[in-house]
């Protein structure tokens, strides 16, 4: 089944505003989260990956529409979602400015210095998003520039589209991270590693977002997960770092049995880190608190799902 989006662009001119739509078709049964226009606005479109401390970008004003979409993906990859809504871009004329996936974009670093809806409208998985930016001349001299982000979270798929029309088509690039006021960047993330440690030693915790649990069940699906494997190097590079693996889950059902429950998960995945990563269980503690710690309202199927996760708390080593 496919899901049918228009985006609507309007020219903002001193002569009667002309629209333009841009039409796309999203696999699933889609549904639209949440929508945010400005009627002139500024965007620092990504035209290259995250490197050297900076995100290389493309200043476009115009217009700007920005849409989050969920659909229920089942078992399409991201790359499943993604490349039909390339190719369908291509179809209506847009030219490809740039094009990445996770760690070719910049992983960490790529996704939180590029604009990108919150949650629960749209979810980034750190390890598999995949993301371009395309550029459609006009007749009238101005071009409309489009940007599609894709990322999936269990069996749900999150698109995010963001289009800027009757944009001067000579739009300056710069590689300061899209701001003109002084702002520290983060630190360069090479590899997947890197971003992983960065954020953990910084915010003092992460969620583990690819891990795959059933409904209601505890054990964890015998994929290779990208979250566990750059844990378990954290870890192994350090025998004198500890972590508690903490189980999360949304608001149904009784305290008592999320809490049993999230304990469970939060020990999978310490068993899973020693039995198949090779980490000490010196290294690791697992605990569980249920829906005491929600991350968004469970008011919603969407934030629901963001609450049932495992998290990696960093502890004191001394």
């Amino acid at each position: 089944m496919l899901a049918r989006l228009v985006l609507i662009v309007c020219l903002a001119t001193l002569a009667p505003v002309a629209a333009r739509a841009l039409d796309l078709s999203i696999p699933g049964s889609a549904e639209m989260t949440r929508e945010i226009t400005e009627d002139i606005g500024t965007y620092r479109l990504p035209v290259g990956p995250f490197a050297d401390g900076a995100l290389r970008s493309l200043r476009v004003e115009g217009r700007i529409i920005q849409q989050a979409w969920r659909t229920e993906a089942q078992e399409l990859t991201t790359a499943q979602l993604f490349n039909p809504l390339r190719d369908q871009l291509v179809a209506q004329g847009f030219h490809l400015l740039f094009e990445c996936a996770a760690r070719a974009c910049g992983g960490f670093d790529f996704r939180f210095n590029t604009r990108v809806m919150a949650a629960p409208d749209m979810f980034v998985d750190l390890f598999d998003y995949r993301f371009l930016s395309a550029r459609k001349a006009t007749q009238n001299g101005t071009a409309d520039y489009v940007s599609v982000l894709v990322s999936r979270a269990g069996s749900t798929g999150y698109v995010q589209i963001l289009q800027v029309g009757g944009t001067a088509a000579d739009g300056s690039v710069t590689s300061d991270n899209g701001n003109t006021a002084a702002r520290p960047s983060l630190p360069v993330a090479p590899t997947e590693l890197d971003a992983f440690a960065t954020r953990l030693t910084r915010d003092g915790h992460i969620a583990l977002s690819d891990l795959d649990f059933k409904t209601g069940a505890s054990e964890l699906s015998q994929a290779d997960y990208a979250s566990l494997d750059a844990l378990a190097r954290f870890l192994r590079a350090d025998s004198s770092r500890r972590i508690a693996l903490v189980g999360h889950t949304d608001s149904v059902g009784g305290l008592d049995n999320n809490i049993a429950l999230s304990k469970r998960r939060a020990a999978a995945v310490l068993e899973r880190l020693a039995t198949r990563y090779d980490v000490s269980r010196a290294q690791m503690d697992a605990q569980g608190i249920g829906y005491l710690a929600p991350v968004v309202s469970n008011l919603s199927a969407a934030g629901r799902e963001a609450n049932r996760r495992v998290e990696a708390v960093l502890l004191n080593v001394e």
